[in-house]
């Protein structure tokens, strides 16, 4: 790995959500910066600012006001400059058919939010590590729920 350190974007309304997210990855050995956003309509905002750099991860909650995940997975993946984001779905839901669509819009993997801290964590560097190994599209379905 190069020495920048990885830059992260979550998307969740969820503020305690948000608060864990970056504490986890204040814990970890990987070099990150970390930035969220409260919704999605947000999110796309951000994204589509051309003096901000386009992150090299994004987890996406799928529940959101203004702009649910899935809405914002569809309009990332058909924008030229976008499209090549990897993309965690970060929810709640363990629902097959949100696993499904977000997978079939073009998801990287779909994480279901754990309840134990030293989880998130593990899934955390689990993610930017699959992320860091595996560029290029096309990810098989069943690599595409993480479980620890």
């Amino acid at each position: 790995m190069n020495n920048e350190p990885f830059q992260i974007l979550l998307a969740d309304d969820d503020e305690g959500d948000r608060l864990l997210f970056k504490l986890a990855f204040s814990e970890l050995k990987i070099k990150t910066v970390v930035r969220t956003v409260n919704d999605g309509a947000q999110l796309m905002e951000w994204l589509n600012v051309e003096e901000i750099p386009v992150p090299y991860l994004l987890f996406l909650d799928l529940n959101m006001p203004l702009k649910n995940g899935l809405e914002c997975l569809k309009e990332i993946k058909s924008n030229e400059k976008l499209k090549d984001i990897f993309i965690a779905i970060y929810s709640t839901s363990d629902n097959e058919k949100d696993m499904d669509e977000t997978f079939y819009n073009g998801a990287n993997v779909y994480i279901t939010k754990p309840n134990d801290f030293n989880i998130l964590k593990e899934i955390l560097e689990k993610v930017v590590m699959s992320a860091y190994k595996y560029q290029e599209p096309g990810m098989i379905r069943d690599n595409f729920l993480l479980k620890i």
